[in-house]
């Protein structure tokens, strides 16, 4: 699976924005008083002024060559300060066989940089910028109906990765292993790990394998064919 956009809601567009295009220097694909996007490799990353009373925070990866990981972690922490779980700054997931890194950006949202050593290609060099980074590799759908959001993505031809049991309470990633991008489907009240953020429904919108728009509105979630 690919994920060729996600559009996420923040209530400081100017901030967010000096951050991903000046700061971490992404290139600004289009921008008006009502959010802008960023090229993220092969994906596009929307950032749109919240109307809601809410502080929306979300969780995404992006994924990079398997040969930069060191170049990359380098890269960041001269721009951000990488967050820790028990003291570590970096995680390495034997099971999907990754390395990752992550951070915080101005509205609170937890950034992941991952190497996909199964997967992801290398780079042709050994130097490391935000014009590296391939695609969008993660993004978090968070709801009360797991269940119900989880069979209904099944429906509409996203799996769960590897054809794992499905958990009711705890992460699901749903994606083809082989694509190295996952929507991470989950409940409520859940800690992302190096973070101490707790999962929370928000808006978000992901258009995935150049035709699938699934869009979540509080607990209703949608898919649509795009032609």
């Amino acid at each position: 699976m690919l994920i060729n956009k996600v559009i996420l809601y923040s209530n400081d567009l100017t901030e967010m924005k000096k951050f991903y295009v000046d700061i971490l220097g992404f290139e600004q694909l289009n921008s008006n008083e009502l959010g802008f996007e960023i090229k993220v490799g092969e994906s596009i990353l929307e950032i749109k002024q919240n109307k809601l009373n809410s502080l929306p925070f979300y969780h995404f990866a992006f994924n990079i060559p398997t040969n930069v990981f060191g170049e990359a972690k380098e890269w960041a922490t001269k721009r951000v300060k990488l967050n820790k779980e028990e003291d570590e700054d970096e995680a390495h997931f034997e099971y999907s066989k990754a390395d990752a890194f992550y951070f915080y950006d101005p509205s609170g949202n937890i950034v992941e940089f991952i190497a996909r050593y199964a997967v992801s290609p290398k780079s042709k060099s050994k130097t490391f910028s935000a014009k590296s980074v391939l695609n969008i590799s993660e993004i978090n759908i968070t709801t009360n109906e797991v269940v119900s959001v989880a069979k209904k993505l099944i429906q509409f031809g996203i799996p769960i990765r590897n054809n794992e049991t499905l958990e009711e309470d705890s992460l699901n990633f749903m994606g083809e292993m082989k694509g190295g991008s996952f929507l991470l489907l989950g409940p409520t009240q859940r800690r992302w790990i190096f973070s101490n953020k707790y999962s929370e429904v928000h808006p978000v919108s992901i258009e995935v394998d150049n035709h699938k728009v699934i869009t979540l509105e509080g607990e209703e979630l949608r898919v649509e064919f795009r032609k």
